[in-house]
């Protein structure tokens, strides 16, 4: 259980309270500050998940903490972000990817109780649409202090991009998941878990 990958997923958690902390103090290398942080728990993500699969080390406990730990990452990020610059063009890409991801760990978890969790299991997409996010996020903590003003205008764009991947990768759940949820086929039959 105590494997190098679950102890990553672990990390990742741990750093989620030192980004807040680090986000809010009051200095000039905040920004940089922050973004390493926030960045060194996204590389977790992808890490923690490589090495599983590259050692065969997967574990109930990692399969339960790696995605709570990233919608805790993104998610908090996300709400700090926000509340730093609370206009409507935060506002939005922020309540769609956070909206997003409690309606998929609620399919999910109703999926999984049916027995058909197979049908919405992690994609290509969401990875993608992970990657996107973690990206524009390191953006917009930067702000403008690496090349100038433009650079914060680019992390918005980036997240009206993941935004957008976000939407998308939830609508192709959903569909995935439309016959169940409609009462088209029987959540019992167990031809729907294979």
């Amino acid at each position: 259980m105590w494997n190098l990958p679950n102890i990553l997923t672990l990390l990742r958690i741990v750093l989620i309270p030192v980004f807040v902390v680090v986000f809010y103090l009051d200095s000039v290398w905040v920004p940089y500050a922050a973004a390493a942080v926030f960045g060194a728990a996204a590389l977790t993500d992808w890490l923690d998940g490589y090495l599983a699969r590259k050692w065969n080390q997967t574990s109930p406990l990692g399969a339960f903490l790696d995605p709570v730990a990233d919608k805790l990452m993104v998610a908090v990020a996300l709400v700090v972000l926000l509340q730093a610059d609370p206009r409507v063009l935060i506002a939005l890409p922020v309540m769609v990817i956070i909206g997003r991801e409690i309606t998929v760990s609620a399919l999910r978890e109703w999926m999984a109780e049916i027995g058909a969790r197979a049908t919405v299991a992690v994609s290509t997409l969401g990875k993608i649409k992970t990657t996107a996010q973690m990206i524009s996020i390191v953006v917009l903590i930067l702000r403008d202090s690496v090349f100038g003003p433009w650079t914060y205008g680019l992390g918005v764009v980036l997240l009206y991009v993941a935004a957008l991947l976000t939407l998308w990768s939830m609508m192709l759940y959903l569909a995935s998941a439309w016959p169940s949820l409609s009462g088209q086929t029987d959540p019992s039959d167990s031809r729907q878990s294979k």
